[in-house]
C-alpha cells in the first residue's frame, strides 16, 4: 500500500513538473509537431486496419447469431453502429493503442534516462519534464479523437464490405439499420472518453519511463509496466465515464 501511494505521490510531484509553461514555445510547438507525426500520423494505419475488419467481424457475427424471423432486418446495423460508436472505436481502440503508444513512449524516455540525456538536461537549467513530456500529451490528446473518428468510418466501410463482397445480407437494411434512431450524443461521447484515455496513455507510459532506475532491462520492464498499468486505468476510467456520460 505505501509503494502504490508512493507511485501516486511521484506521478502527481511528475505532472506538476510537466504542466509548467515552456520555457521556449519555438521549442515546444516543434516538438509538438514531431510527436503529432510520430505518435498520431504513424497510428493511423493500424486503426483503419483493425477497425475495417472489426466492422466486418462484428456485421457478420450478428447477422449469423442473432438473425430470427422476430427481429427486423436491420437489427444488424443498429447494433453494429452501437457497439462501434459506445465501445470499439473509443475504448477498446485506445486498448491497442496504449500497447503500441504506450510502449513507445515508456521505452523511448527509459533509453534517455538511463544513458543520462536527462540527466544532461537537468545539469543545462532544463525542465526536462516538461521539455520531453508536455508534448507528447497534447499530440496525444489532439490526434486522439481523430483517430476516433477515423476508425468509426473504417468500422461502417467494413460492415458495408460484408454486405457488397460477402452478400451476407442487403446494403439497404445495413444502412436504414445503421442510420436508425441515431443519437449524436454518442459520437461525443466517445471523444470525450478517448480525451481522457490519451491522457492516461501518454502521461503513465512517460512516467513510467521517465522515472526508469537501473539499465536495459529496467527499460522493458518499464514498458511492459507502462502497458498494463495504462490499460487497466484505462477501463477503470471507461467504467467511470461511462456512468457519467450515459
Amino acid at each position: 500500500m505505501n509503494k502504490a501511494l508512493k507511485t501516486v505521490g511521484r506521478y502527481i510531484m511528475l505532472m506538476g513538473r510537466t504542466f509548467t509553461r515552456p520555457e521556449r514555445m519555438y521549442m515546444f510547438f516543434r516538438q509538438y509537431r514531431a510527436e503529432l507525426a510520430k505518435l498520431g500520423v504513424d497510428s493511423i494505419g493500424i486503426v483503419l486496419l483493425i477497425s475495417f475488419f472489426i466492422g466486418a467481424v462484428i456485421t457478420i457475427q450478428i447477422k449469423l447469431n442473432i438473425e430470427s424471423p422476430w427481429m427486423p432486418r436491420w437489427t444488424v446495423g443498429y447494433v453494429t453502429r452501437e457497439i462501434m460508436l459506445l465501445e470499439f472505436s473509443s475504448s477498446i481502440m485506445c486498448l491497442i493503442l496504449a500497447g503500441k503508444v504506450g510502449s513507445n513512449i515508456a521505452s523511448e524516455l527509459g533509453t534517455m534516462r538511463v544513458t543520462q540525456q536527462i540527466d544532461a538536461l537537468e545539469i543545462m537549467g532544463v525542465n526536462s519534464a516538461n521539455y520531453l513530456i508536455l508534448p507528447k500529451i497534447t499530440a496525444m490528446i489532439t490526434m486522439i479523437p481523430i483517430l476516433v473518428i477515423f476508425s468509426i468510418f473504417a468500422g461502417v466501410i467494413g460492415a458495408f464490405c460484408t454486405c457488397w463482397f460477402g452478400q451476407m445480407m442487403n446494403a439497404v437494411d445495413l444502412e436504414y439499420g445503421l442510420q436508425y434512431m441515431f443519437i449524436e450524443w454518442y459520437v461525443w461521447m466517445g471523444i470525450i472518453k478517448s480525451i481522457v484515455f490519451a491522457f492516461i496513455i501518454s502521461s503513465v507510459s512517460a512516467f513510467f519511463g521517465y522515472t526508469v532506475e537501473g539499465g536495459s532491462i529496467a527499460v522493458g520492464k518499464a514498458s511492459t509496466d507502462a502497458v498494463v498499468s495504462s490499460s487497466v486505468l484505462i477501463l477503470f476510467a471507461d467504467l467511470v465515464l461511462t456512468q457519467l456520460l450515459s
